[in-house]
């Protein structure tokens, strides 16, 4: 990755120019940049990101010159300063609601809000597993499903991140470089296991996950941190129970404009309510984004991430 001065020009018909004040760092530019999700190159990279509106091109009803905004998702190229984006991917920032916290939210925690409300709509009383749960879409999770009576289990890499997760709600941390996470499952339920498990991890803790569900659980895997899941047998969810499966993406969930606006509003709600607090851990120089990489995938980093251009 190089940074490039390049012209950005004037917003077209249903585009807006953009002016970051932030920019977020998310585990997909990491497959991104790495081909597991390919782009046609050469490409910017980045998915998220808050600031103000320069202009607007013709047609444009949603946003207006001078409107804080913040989006997540659409074309790739957030890592500017400037760019031109649809302008129906972009949202209203509410005014108690920072750029960096616009930037580091959006896309970990609309992602949550489907996990939470739509994908398994979690109950008072359940019980859930989330993997990398002192991550960015872990920490808001915990948060979340604590706020709707859930009891909360999360794996994590270590001590000082089984305490941050800890700290947010999650009420059974473990540490999976030294427990077997399944097995810890069992022990905190009784053998009774859970409803759903969301899992982000994919090649390493697939099968793991599985044994977690009870009959008719559903397996939500939404990510690939250690590689993407190898092809299956689809007797290993009979064996399980008659288990669910399924591999949702924002982009699907978000992809009407009316349901774009419903899931950022309810993120918005519950983190202006105070029972989710959006943490910025990290900040890098956009010009020392490798670095950034690095760390991410070296998972030094913890909860959100932002990049300061």
């Amino acid at each position: 990755m190089v940074l490039e001065d390049v012209e950005v020009g004037e917003p077209g018909p249903g585009q807006a120019r953009v002016r970051h004040h932030a920019c977020g760092l998310n585990y997909i530019d990491v497959y991104h940049r790495s081909g597991l999700y390919p782009l046609t190159m050469p490409s910017g990279i980045g998915q998220e990101g808050a600031g103000v509106v320069e202009a607007v091109g013709p047609g444009v009803t949603q946003v207006k010159p001078g409107d804080r905004v913040a989006y997540a998702g659409g074309a790739v190229g957030a890592y500017a300063e400037v760019r031109l984006m649809a302008a129906d991917r972009l949202v209203n920032l509410p005014d108690g609601l920072s750029f960096e916290q616009g930037a580091a939210m959006m896309l970990q925690g609309m992602t949550a809000q489907y996990l939470l409300k739509r994908t398994y709509k979690v109950q008072p009383g359940d019980t859930i597993l989330i993997h990398a749960a002192a991550g960015g879409v872990g920490l808001i999770v915990c948060q979340w499903a604590k706020a709707l009576g859930a009891t909360v289990i999360g794996t994590v890499g270590s001590d000082e991140k089984a305490a941050l997760a800890k700290a947010h709600g999650c009420d059974h941390a473990i540490v999976y470089t030294r427990e077997n996470f399944t097995q810890r499952v069992k022990e905190i339920t009784g053998s009774a296991l859970l409803p759903v498990v969301y899992d982000s991890i994919g090649k390493d803790t697939f099968v793991g996950s599985l044994d977690c569900l009870r009959p008719l659980g559903l397996m939500v895997s939404f990510g690939n941190a250690s590689g993407p899941v190898p092809p299956i047998d689809l007797s290993m969810l009979v064996s399980r129970g008659s288990l669910f499966l399924t591999r949702p993406t924002l982009v699907t969930y978000t992809a009407k404009r009316e349901d774009l606006v419903a899931t950022a509003k309810d993120l918005f709600d519950i983190v202006l309510s105070g029972k989710v607090k959006i943490e910025v851990l990290q900040r890098y120089a956009l010009k020392d984004v490798v670095q950034a990489h690095r760390d991410l995938e070296a998972r030094k980093t913890t909860g959100s991430t932002v990049l300061v251009p």
